[in-house]
């Protein structure tokens, strides 16, 4: 699971390896869940079901038992099984291989073996030497390292998932030279990989791409400031590595002080600029397939160039270099399938959950 890799990102790289998989094996463009952050997506591909199943609605959510914002970051929240716990009864041993500590600590359970790159064991540091900082491109060289290291020595592993970190797309356009160099050398590695169990079937896919944004919106400034004042707003984004996004998302979930605020705030949060739409829980949970006890009264998508979050001020213009995600308008990825054996026709995937909802 490459965290962040849009289909703009393959197009302006230099990546043989990948350009070889889609071409030899089973190439589809498919679409993530909603939103389009990574807790959300990264728990339906590992568990093969819609949110509505698994319960991981976002980065962030209201506890509605005891009334605070908190991150999905526990085993617990995950309601469905995972792709290990799946494996185990198939009597095959798995791994979970992650740049982020948060992956673990969410989608672990089943899993034989759990790693993260952000920090990893003395014994790992020892065969690898000390990881990279979180914040950089060369913590997903290390981690695809590990995985090459775990597949030539441990081949008792039949099921092993690696998750890189998106800390590269948020700094750095399709464009840019060092977003290039990163996804050559990813390139490189997935070579590796391949040449480290040429009999392994590989299947690889994203969670969300990525876009520049223009502004945001502090929804709770901006309806207290329209006499219609809410109970929160949370960003479906808003996770512990706030120097990728400052928390900031296309999607938030509004709270509301009282059911019969509905239309008015619905009304007020629909005339904002750059508010793409505003629906119900009710309507959300039916369109996008979500738990509606995890969701907020009100969920609010941004088009394109805006994001929700907190801020000093009800609305701020976000730098050029200012790179982000969570709204429909990142949900479009790549599905690879390469080197498996019985795959169904493309048309079987239309997401990327389908690769687990298919391979168990």
């Amino acid at each position: 699971m490459i965290d962040g890799l849009g289909l703009d990102y393959i197009s302006r790289s230099t990546m043989p390896t990948l350009q070889r998989w889609k071409q030899q094996g089973m190439y589809k463009t498919v679409q993530s869940v909603f939103p389009s952050v990574t807790n959300t997506n990264n728990a339906s591909i590992c568990c093969g079901t819609w949110p509505a199943e698994h319960g991981i609605t976002g980065n962030s959510f209201l506890n509605l038992q005891t009334g605070q914002e908190e991150y999905m970051e526990t085993t617990g929240l995950v309601l469905a099984p995972t792709i290990f716990n799946r494996a185990a009864k198939q009597g095959l041993s798995s791994a979970l291989l992650s740049s982020k500590k948060k992956t673990i600590a969410l989608l672990s359970s089943g899993a034989d073996l759990t790693l993260t790159a952000e920090a990893p064991s003395q014994e790992w540091v020892d065969r690898l030497g000390t990881a990279p900082d979180i914040y950089s491109p060369d913590i997903n060289y290390w981690l695809l390292k590990a995985g090459i290291w775990l597949l030539k020595n441990e081949s008792r592993y039949q099921c092993v998932y690696i998750h890189t970190t998106d800390y590269p797309m948020h700094r750095w356009a399709p464009e840019d030279e060092r977003s290039k160099a990163h996804l050559q050398t990813l390139d490189t590695l997935f070579q590796q990989l391949q040449d480290a169990a040429p009999d392994a079937a590989i299947l690889l896919t994203a969670d969300h791409g990525m876009n520049h944004k223009t502004q945001c919106w502090d929804l709770e400034k901006a309806m207290e400031k329209r006499g219609a004042p809410i109970k929160i707003a949370i960003s479906a984004e808003r996770d512990k590595y706030l120097k990728h996004h400052r928390g900031f998302g296309g999607t938030s979930y509004v709270y509301l002080n009282n059911t019969q605020d509905e239309e008015k705030v619905r009304g007020l949060i629909k005339q904002l600029q750059g508010v793409e739409k505003v629906l119900n829980r009710a309507e959300a949970a039916t369109h996008f397939h979500t738990m509606p006890a995890r969701i907020g009264d009100l969920v609010v998508l941004g088009d394109k160039n805006t994001v929700f979050g907190n801020l000093d001020v009800e609305r701020e213009d976000l730098p050029a270099e200012y790179r982000t995600h969570g709204s429909l308008h990142e949900a479009t990825i790549p599905l690879i399938v390469y080197n498996a054996k019985q795959v169904p026709k493309p048309d079987y995937f239309n997401y990327n959950m389908d690769l687990a909802k298919w391979l168990y």
